[in-house]
């Protein structure tokens, strides 16, 4: 009876032990996810504010160069399968997406994602602001929308998501944003299935260090990365 006694009491203690766990890691979660909207929020007005010349700027080379919208807007899958329309700067001709389809047979990376380093839809100022990754910084206005985080997997589109193996589909789990580990990792010398690993390492490692290390990774390679296009 004693044992009996004994081995019910361990077994009490070790679930309140495991509610104690779950309680914190639920705590800290939510001062992770605090946190990391507060500089969301700080980084992307700042953010807005200091580069708004470069916006001005380069909004006025988009419009000289080629006809079409200054800022491209396209729907994209955020977190838990929400979509929402990402901004970027025009990059391309303006018919790029019909081209596409001609120029599918040339897609250089495996997978369901498209991606051409010498993509003949690039215009010349679209070549600058991609190799700085410029024609990023309109989804400043995502992570001030609360769309999408600084840091975090890079947004899909819709037809590239149904194509994910279900492993894949966990990076969905959180906000998308605009730097991560593949950015700072060699973005498009990376296949297609080790990019996706990353993003799921990212999700399962995330925290506010880590976030900060990547936001200063990416800093130190942003202009004139030998690896975007």
């Amino acid at each position: 009876m004693e044992k009996i006694l004994g081995g019910i009491c361990l077994q009490q203690m070790n679930l309140e032990r495991k509610q104690v766990f779950f309680r914190e890691q639920i705590q800290m979660e939510r001062r992770y996810c605090f946190f990391k909207r507060i500089m969301d929020i700080l980084c992307s007005l700042m953010g807005l504010i200091v580069l708004s010349p470069v916006f001005l700027i380069v909004a006025l080379v988009i419009k000289i160069e080629s006809k079409g919208p200054i800022v491209f807007i396209q729907e994209r899958v955020g977190e838990n399968g929400r979509a929402f329309n990402m901004y970027k700067f025009r990059s391309m001709v303006k018919n790029a997406e019909v081209l596409k389809e001609n120029l599918a047979h040339k897609n250089e990376m495996n997978g369901p994602m498209f991606k051409i380093k010498e993509d003949p839809r690039v215009t010349k100022i679209g070549k600058f602001i991609r190799k700085t990754s410029i024609d990023e910084l309109p989804q400043l206005v995502n992570v001030l929308k609360g769309e999408m985080s600084l840091v975090g997997p890079r947004p899909s589109l819709q037809s590239e998501v149904v194509n994910f193996e279900e492993w894949m589909m966990k990076r969905l789990d959180v906000k998308p944003g605009l730097t991560c580990y593949w950015q700072v990792s060699g973005r498009n010398d990376i296949e297609f299935k080790e990019w996706m690993k990353l993003d799921v390492k990212y999700v399962e490692e995330r925290s506010a260090l880590v976030d900060i290390k990547l936001i200063f990774k990416t800093f130190f390679i942003l202009f004139g990365d030998e690896h975007a296009s």
